[in-house]
């Protein structure tokens, strides 16, 4: 190291120092350093290509609060199953030939096929030339010609106005209308956005504010979704959390409610109240009673109501049917509907779409005060606008094929096959788990989700806490190591002390789905020996 740095000397001054000891060279050499700094260029204060100069961004001088963030959904089990994906394409022998991923709601992902309709007008969008084509439909034609005529140049390529493509709000706003029968829906209180997700951060960043036992707190379910959870600690708001009820298929509560908000006060003011519906990851389908309930408990702690509804179209079990909040707010009367605040949000990526990576979404929002509706309106105005190809195809999910269309037949046909797998995969799941000791599993009532409780011998959880793990990532862990399934420990997304879970997605083919049932099923017993 003294010989590198000795080469940027002087000649007469490196000749001198090499002769003598090595003491006195580097006495010498630290003392000329430091005399003549300035006069170095950055690249003589490197080493071996090692700056001597600290780095600006480091663990201590970040953000504290990305520090905080965890999202269990691609969390490390997500990141040891990548590393092993890559480990079977080299060679390396494992007791199975493929890696499983059932820890995500990624619908074409687990083999999903696209809808026909979708695809066409979003193949014409992207690629005008083909509108001369007489193999695509009519209608798609026509889809895509008012898409193209509502975006700048004629191309999707092009910016949009940063709340969205205005004929696309108006059509999510008759969209909205004729779900809830006939409840106006104005396009001005639609937000186009990159997926839900998008929204909720943005909705959030609205919210939270204030310091110490003023900070905004937020009503979160355990289990959640990690969005939520990572999102609050981003913006290092307060987590409020109320349990659901697992012995009830996941129910929600008011009660709870009442016991998490009251011990909140005590630290934090709660100002949000965020409900998944159909829930992610406990797949209940809220009843209307008890959505009435959570709406007259927000109007009487003065919440702002968060209504995540990107599920609304997967719900399986006899007895249950979606109510969006905002139908239930406006049927309940003015005294209600003219009070409570609210943002609903919905998405592309879910249903029986399933595309994802478009990442298309909208939020609706109800009662909100105009002069921040404008701070929203600015804050959507940074990002500069959603994705368009995503605008469009959102447009197609709220405007698909009408019964006098061409197309109606075979998108009906598509749209009514993949909710009739799901809910066929979702009853599957339920028995398959309900007829293995030591998991019991609540009725898959909607969502793509089931989220089984696992008994876990002591001397395995006792072993987990050994390896410094969560004993139901230990679990997961080892079910993928030894069996290639990739699952999501109940942790990850919260849940009562002393009970372990893991979440995994329905959403495989049928006789995949199968498999990786038996797998699990195999794995559970061996491994309940094996730590009995």
């Amino acid at each position: 190291e003294i010989e590198t740095s000795l080469f940027f000397l002087s000649p007469r001054i490196t000749l001198d120092l090499l002769i003598i000891k090595t003491s006195v060279a580097l006495t010498i050499l630290i003392k000329y350093l430091r005399d003549n700094g300035t006069k170095m260029s950055q690249d003589q204060q490197a080493v071996n290509g090692v700056s001597c100069v600290s780095k600006v961004l480091t663990l201590d001088t970040m953000n504290p609060n990305v520090r905080r963030v965890e999202y269990a959904v691609r969390g490390p089990i997500v990141q040891r199953a990548v590393q092993i994906e890559r480990e079977l394409r080299e060679g390396v022998k494992k007791p199975f030939t493929e890696v499983i991923k059932a820890n995500i709601g990624d619908a074409h992902a687990m083999g999903q096929k696209p809808i026909t309709f979708f695809r066409q007008v979003l193949a014409l969008c992207s690629y005008p030339d083909l509108l001369e084509d007489n193999k695509f439909p009519e209608d798609a034609k026509k889809r895509a010609r008012r898409i193209l005529d509502a975006c700048g140049g004629h191309s999707i390529g092009a910016y949009s106005a940063s709340q969205g493509i205005e004929c696309i709000r108006q059509d999510v706003a008759r969209y909205i209308e004729r779900r809830d029968g006939g409840i106006p829906s104005s396009p001005d209180n639609i937000y186009l956005s990159t997926g839900a997700s998008d929204a909720i951060v943005t909705i959030l960043k609205l919210l939270v504010c204030g310091e110490g036992r003023d900070r905004t707190g937020v009503m979160i379910s355990i289990p959640q979704y990690p969005l939520y959870s990572a999102a609050l600690a981003d913006l290092a708001a307060v987590q409020i959390s109320y349990y659901l009820d697992e012995e009830n298929c996941w129910s929600l509560n008011v009660e709870e409610l009442r016991r998490a908000l009251k011990e909140a006060k005590q630290y934090c003011k709660p100002r949000v109240l965020c409900i998944i519906n159909p829930g992610n990851p406990t797949g209940q389908v809220q009843s209307r009673q008890c959505i009435e309930d959570v709406i007259r408990f927000a109007k009487e702690e003065h919440l702002f109501l968060m209504a995540d509804e990107v599920y609304q179209d997967n719900v399986y079990a006899d007895g249950c049917k979606f109510h969006s909040f905002k139908k239930v707010l406006f049927e309940m009367g003015p005294e209600f509907s003219s009070t409570v605040e609210m943002a609903s949000f919905h998405s592309t990526s879910k249903c029986y779409m399933g595309e994802c990576g478009f990442r298309g979404g909208y939020m609706e929002v109800i009662n909100m005060d105009p002069q921040v509706k404008a701070q929203l309106t600015k804050l959507v105005s940074v990002r500069l606008c959603p994705p368009v190809p995503g605008q469009a195809l959102l447009e197609l999910v709220v405007n698909p094929p009408q019964p006098d269309e061409p197309s109606y037949s075979t998108f009906m046909k598509e749209r009514t096959a993949v909710l009739a797998a799901l809910g066929e995969k979702a009853r599957l799941t339920e028995e398959t788990f309900n007829s293995v000791p030591g998991i019991t599993c609540n009725p898959v009532q909607g969502a793509m989700y089931t989220f089984p409780c696992i008994s876990l011998p002591q001397k395995a959880i006792d072993k987990a806490k050994e390896e410094g793990l969560i004993p139901d990532m230990f679990y997961c862990m080892k079910l993928l190591e030894e069996e290639g399934i990739c699952l999501v420990p109940g942790s990850g997304f919260g849940q009562k002390e002393g009970t372990f879970h893991f979440r995994m997605t329905i959403l495989p083919p049928t006789e995949k789905l199968k498999v990786v049932l038996q797998k699990i099923r195999d794995f559970h017993l061996r491994f309940t020996q094996e730590f009995s």
